[in-house]
């Protein structure tokens, strides 16, 4: 059985693949010649991340298709409903990568907080001849520690970001439309451990009370946070989306830097991705990162070899 990893797949995963017996293709398709590779070759698995999409088109006419898998959390680009009444697997990964993308979210409260977004840019072409000004301009950092973060959506990846603020010393607090109450263990290096309960509240009370707010939440029709929103934050709040583009109305966010409302942001995800806006790009209180929330050495492995594991246990026990 051949698996196509269109949008790559770690070694761990391709190992793990061949010690099962299935013969593993990494060729980077072009979406349009995808149908009749699949068919050509008797795909029988299509392994994508974000960049391939799985239309409804590519499931009426892929035969040989069984299993689609996607490396990571969301399936946006996957007619998930469709493949499934139409008798295709589709699988995930949403654990594999929730470290990663949590630590992302508070590289970019750290850079933000401290103006790094900003320094890395002016350091290289006024350092030598501009010093005691940059320093001036970027001495009202702030911390985290003592500072309360606001969670939109409390899931897997909003439970780790819960982690790491409480082992910072902040305040936790979150919003979910299905979760009332979270249990979140916090691990320490000496096999000690403490559990911290978090209730969610509204989410228009989360927005007034947070000094940061950070969204994990699904793809949605339109933006959650818009303009009404960003109006009830705190004076010099900040707000991070490791999530997906769309669900922070950019324009409404720019107006809110540039007014001082806000005193930055972090965005790894953007409403027109690949191609974000000049606006948002050039901003020097945005920290940008192009959608690697999920690109660590650590999480590719995990989602390798989890995607790995699904597909034995899918085919290998029919």
């Amino acid at each position: 059985m051949k698996v196509l990893a269109n949008d790559g797949l770690t070694q761990s995963g391709i190992d793990a693949l061949k010690e099962n017996g299935f013969e593993v293709i990494t060729d980077k398709v072009p979406q349009e010649n995808l149908i009749t590779y699949i068919n050509e070759n008797q795909i029988t698995v299509l392994l994508v991340r974000s960049a391939t999409k799985v239309t409804k088109e590519m499931i009426d006419n892929c035969p040989s298709l069984e299993i689609i898998g996607r490396g990571g959390v969301g399936m946006d680009n996957i007619e998930v409903a469709y493949a499934r009444e139409k008798g295709k697997h589709v699988i995930n990964t949403p654990a594999a990568s929730s470290e990663s993308v949590a630590e992302l979210v508070f590289a970019h409260l750290f850079s933000g907080s401290r103006f790094l977004q900003d320094s890395n840019r002016q350091m290289p072409v006024k350092g030598n001849t501009e010093f005691a000004k940059l320093k001036k301009a970027y001495e009202k950092g702030v911390e985290l520690r003592g500072k309360t973060i606001g969670i939109v959506g409390i899931g897997r990846i909003g439970q780790e970001v819960a982690r790491i603020a409480l082992g910072l010393g902040m305040k936790v607090i979150a919003s979910d439309t299905k979760i009332g109450k979270a249990s979140v263990r916090v691990d320490f290096y000496n096999q000690q451990y403490i559990n911290v309960e978090i209730e969610t509240e509204p989410l228009e009370q989360l927005i007034q009370h947070s000094d940061f707010i950070t969204l994990h939440v699904p793809a949605q029709n339109g933006p959650i946070i818009g303009k009404a929103e960003l109006d009830k934050m705190k004076t010099g709040a900040a707000i991070v989306n490791c999530a997906r583009g769309g669900v922070i109305d950019e324009e409404a966010l720019i107006e809110a830097l540039d007014s001082g409302k806000l005193a930055f942001a972090g965005l790894d995800v953007f409403e027109k991705e690949p191609t974000p806006s000049e606006k948002i790009l050039t901003h020097p209180k945005i920290s940008l990162t192009p959608h690697t929330g999920a690109a660590t050495e650590e999480a590719q492995d995990r989602i390798g070899t989890e995607l790995a594991n699904q597909i034995a246990s899918i085919l290998l026990v029919k």
